[in-house]
């Protein structure tokens, strides 16, 4: 039992009244308007007073994507995730609610065990969703909903933009969300987490029951703490003994096993129900809330271990109280930065301008006014044929697109003196902040822990104006946590990700971005500047040498080998070329500076090439796209990954105009989902958080604006786009005939590949068992069920084919290019004078007589058996394939005329030798005026395998379709 059982107890109906329901917006419309008067006493306009709540966002990733849309495993819809926060940020601006919301950021290493049991149970979530769409091809139900990849930064970005405030936790995420509540006079906490209950905020709403309705009101549920109190029959100051003895990460269950033996003596398995009520029963029922009385109690006497965790949970619990709140000293960061030894490495900042001591803390030196405003245009440009037509109407009506929102909201922000997240006109400004103050945690007792783990790392410390900035940012959600962690403590946490763990195609996809963030640790810890100054020492001779620090971090990640048991130590490699310090790389204002800021993002992601900063071939704000798709085809020198085909899906979706559509996407219907499209998406998205880690170490070369995934990505579209490179003749196919879209597709491929070793993942082997179509499949229309396991009926291709049975090739039929001097027929809709397809073989006499003929020499069918040349009696059914009926009917006369004229020739005076003999004879007859040719045997790698994605890929797809004598050369060579 833990103190997650209260937040049971209380969505549950066993007290009444615990739980009501709410509609925020309504109570943000009834918070009374003050009014204030002007120097001659007359009344003035009332002040816009909000209802201020502060929103949890690690209790509702789920609502702040949307809620659980059908293909959110297919890699993330961030347009519609968009769409829906700016319509639910909107309505909540126009009833006066305002909203903070909280990431945590925190390493919290007290609590790892609770974070590894939280992704072993994704693990196995990740596990269901895959063997779910590997047997049926569709998106998995809500009840195994997991976060999509990156969708923690994706959401700090997109409120970023929609000029929300974002706060990032630092050590303590449970006490900092709670200290930034009181300290800032905020009327409540939106949250699913019992703590919050135990610390008693001025009014608890539930983050699980959040919804934005159609009708336009925002419900949820209220939590009356006092009501709970009641139920339980405790007093409020035993409040904090009854939270500590259900169980935390402080107080564990094991801990606690003697005392639930005291409880409940029966020895019955109890409900949650019962348990808190037995716990409440017990705390009711002290004489004393010493806590020395208290253990005495509990575990027998005071000198047990346990004691001491008891005490640190109640206090634990105190620190977060109101009266707790009110005795704590904040710990600030900076004040436990040490100076670096080495002092050459500040006195690195001496040769910047002087302008930049002036220069908010929290600001990078790229982030100047000009930067922004390009950036921003570069953004309006790239969203300008977007289409903002809303999917929740919402009364009243006249919401508009959230651009000139944004502005009204920004000038307002300016006259009253509150500024957000980015500054005025949405610039990519980090310097502001939606309050002054800092949400540092109360000092409880397990700080003392998390200092330990601090200290027991060998990494090297850093300067206090990097470590200042870089608390600052983190705290402001301004940057990727990971790079406060890695500075702070050298250890990330790194969760699991949609990817299969039984039949990988490609390695684990943490590991393959580990080059990139040993890199990134390498300038962090200006690995480089050090190794620099070691041998300068050693040439001029010092006595006092300079040590270079061998810099290693601790990454958590999860394998069959190490499920999160112990961290994988990793070592930081350097860059490859004189990378400047970190400090010059934050702070440095000259040209060289901001071109090596640039230089060190790409050289991490293995981009730095001409072609990939002509914005000609890559524009602007698909960088960070064209970086990541090319350090995947550079891994692919050690494994390959990508398919040729997959490579175009990526970047055809990028350049689609359906990409902006979040009506067109929330329409679309995606007729299969495979596994390895899943995947391919897991892939892509861990590489653009990898890429805003690399992005931020290096001073945010590349603006946020530019990084956004809504940009260049969307999940279903990617898997609609897949689909159909599978079967498309060449790129102008794929791009829906539209030649300007053909050549900005080649010219972001050349630069992709440009001076790459081009190695593309072929398709693996089919391994259908029975009946196999090894043909180019048509994508098939959404109605129609599909399975990856079996085959089902589909238009014949137009490329041609061959017809198996049983491992048989029974069946050919040529290309079928339409009508000469005609254009290309599509795939789909009507045939429109369309040619039938040109059979070109039947069987064979290599493969014996198959069991879709019938034999006119015995009374059931025969086949040869496998491997011995005898003949098996059979009849044919559940394995039995009618070959077209036209071809059945013209055999099958054409063989009976022929052996009733030899009846009549010979007589019927013949041995059963005989009777095969001549049977077979004219068999072969039969099919060698048929122009009997030999059969097309299947090509490694031609076509993609049909129990993995149920598609078809074409031998050599490019721009120009391979020809039918071309596909016949290709048979004959085999």
């Amino acid at each position: 039992m833990s103190i997650q059982a209260l937040q049971v107890f209380m969505d549950g109906n066993s007290v009444p009244g615990v739980s009501v329901p709410v509609d925020l917006l309504k109570v943000a419309r009834s918070i009374p308007k003050s009014r204030t008067r002007n120097n001659k006493g007359q009344p003035q306009t009332p002040s816009n007073a909000k209802l201020r709540l502060v929103l949890d966002g690690e209790c509702c990733l789920d609502r702040l994507y949307g809620g659980y849309f059908s293909d959110w495993a297919c890699g993330g819809q961030w347009n519609r995730m968009i769409q829906f926060l700016t319509i639910f940020i909107e309505t909540s601006e126009t009833a006066g609610l305002e909203l903070a919301v909280f990431f945590n950021g925190s390493l919290e290493a007290p609590r790892r065990v609770e974070w590894i049991n939280d992704q072993l149970d994704a693990r196995l979530k990740v596990n269901n969703v895959l063997k779910h769409i590997a047997s049926k091809g569709t998106p998995p139900p809500k009840i195994w909903w997991i976060p999509p990849a990156s969708l923690k930064t994706s959401l700090r970005m997109a409120l970023r933009y929609l000029n929300v405030t974002v706060l990032s936790s630092m050590d303590d995420h449970h006490q900092e969300v709670i200290a930034y509540c009181r300290e800032n006079n905020y009327h409540g906490l939106i949250a699913d987490d019992a703590e919050y209950a135990v610390f008693d905020p001025v009014r608890y709403f539930s983050s699980e029951q959040l919804k934005l309705t159609y009708k336009g009101s925002l419900d949820t549920k209220e939590y009356l703490i006092k009501e709970v109190l009641k139920g339980l029959n405790i007093p409020a100051e035993r409040l904090c003994i009854f939270a500590a003895l259900l169980g935390n990460y402080i107080l564990s269950e094991h801990d606690l096993a003697d005392f639930y033996k005291i409880i409940n003596p029966s020895k019955n398995k109890m409900n949650v129900d019962q348990t808190v009520r037995s716990v409440a029963n017990f705390v009711k029922d002290l004489p004393s809330i010493e806590l020395d009385a208290v253990a005495q109690k509990v575990f027998g006497t005071i000198t047990d271990a346990r004691y001491w965790h008891f005490k640190q949970s109640v206090q634990y619990y105190v620190n977060g109280t109101k009266d707790g709140f009110l005795h704590y000293k904040p710990i600030k960061p900076k004040d436990s930065i040490q100076k670096d030894p080495c002092p050459s490495l500040a006195s690195d900042l001496a040769s910047t301008n002087d302008n930049d001591t002036n220069m908010e803390t929290s600001r990078f030196a790229s982030e100047t006014e000009e930067s922004e405003q390009e950036s921003l245009n570069a953004y309006k440009e790239a969203t300008a044929n977007a289409k903002s037509t809303p999917q929740i109407i919402i009364e009243p009506p006249g919401l508009q697109g959230h651009g000139d929102a944004d502005n009204i909201r920004l000038e307002d922000d300016h006259n009253n003196g509150h500024t957000v997240n980015g500054t005025h006109n949405l610039l990519i400004s980090s310097c502001s902040s939606s309050s002054s103050s800092s949400a540092t945690s109360p000092s409880h007792v397990t700080a003392d822990s998390s200092k330990q783990t601090v200290n027991s790392t060998t990494i090297p410390t850093s300067v206090p104006e990097v470590m200042q900035t870089a608390s600052e940012r983190h705290q402001k959600g301004l940057m990727s946590p990971n790079i406060y962690q890695i500075l702070v403590a050298g250890e990330i946490k790194l969760p699991v990700l949609l990817e299969d763990e039984n039949h990988k195609e490609f390695p684990s996809i943490h590991i393959i971005y580990r080059p990139v963030r040993q890199m990134v640790y390498a300038i962090l810890f200006n690995l480089h500047h050090r190794l620099y100054l070691a041998t300068k020492s050693k040439e001029k001779g010092d006595t006092d040498k300079i040590e270079v620090p061998n810099v290693i971090i601790k990454e958590w990640i999860w394998s069959k080998a190490n499920p999160y048991q112990t961290p994988q130590l990793v070592k930081a490699e350097q860059i490859g070329w004189g990378v400047p310090t970190i400090q010059r790389l934050w702070f440095g204002t000259g040209i060289d500076d901001k071109r090596r800021r640039l230089r060190g993002f790409l050289t991490c992601l293995k981009s730095d090439t001409p072609l990939m900063l002509n914005t000609s071939y890559v524009p602007q704000h698909l960088l960070v796209m064209a970086c990541v798709l090319r350090y995947i085809m550079t891994f692919s020198d050690k494994v390959k990954i990508l398919r040729r085909q997959e490579l175009d899906a990526f970047i055809v979706q990028a350049f689609s105009p359906e990409l902006m559509n979040a009506e067109y996407l929330q329409d679309l219907q995606v007729s299969l989902v495979t596994t390895r499209g899943v995947q391919l998406s897991s892939l892509f998205m861990a590489g653009v958080e990898t890429a805003l880690l690399a992005n931020d170490a290096c001073g945010a070369p590349i603006p946020w604006l530019m990084c956004c995934p809504w940009l260049y990505f969307d999940g279903k579209l990617f898997h609609h786009t897949l689909a159909r490179a599978t079967v498309a003749k060449n790129l102008l196919d794929l791009c829906g005939g539209y030649f300007e879209r053909v050549v900005k597709v080649e010219r972001m491929r050349k630069a992709i590949l440009e001076g790459v070793n081009v190695v593309f993942a072929r398709p693996p082997l089919p391994i259908t068992q029975g009946i196999r179509v090894t043909a180019p499949q048509a994508i098939i229309p959404g109605a129609c069920p599909m399975s990856e396991r079996g085959l089902m009926r589909r238009p014949i291709p137009s490329r041609g084919g061959q017809l198996e049975i049983a491992g048989v090739v029974v069946g050919q039929w040529g290309a079928n290019y339409g009508q000469p001097g005609r254009l290309p027929q599509p795939l789909q809709g009507p045939p429109r004078g369309r040619l039938p397809p040109q059979v070109t073989s039947i069987g064979g006499l290599k493969y014996g007589i198959s069991r879709s003929f019938p034999n006119p020499l015995a009374g059931r069918g025969t086949f040869p058996g496998r491997g011995n040349g005898t003949q098996i009696a059979g009849r044919g059914k559940k394995t039995q394939m009618k070959v077209p009926t036209a071809i059945a009917t013209m055999i099958k006369k054409a063989t009976f005329r022929k052996i009733k004229d030899y009846e009549k020739k010979n007589g019927t005076g013949r041995s059963a030798s005989d009777d095969v003999t001549s049977g077979l004879s004219y068999y072969r007859n039969t099919f060698a005026n048929l122009n009997l040719t030999k059969e097309a045997l299947y090509k490694s790698g031609q076509y993609v395998d049909a129990l993995e994605s149920g598609k078809g890929i074409e031998s050599g797809q490019g721009d120009v379709p391979t020809s039918a004598t071309h596909l016949t050369a290709q048979n004959s060579k085999l």
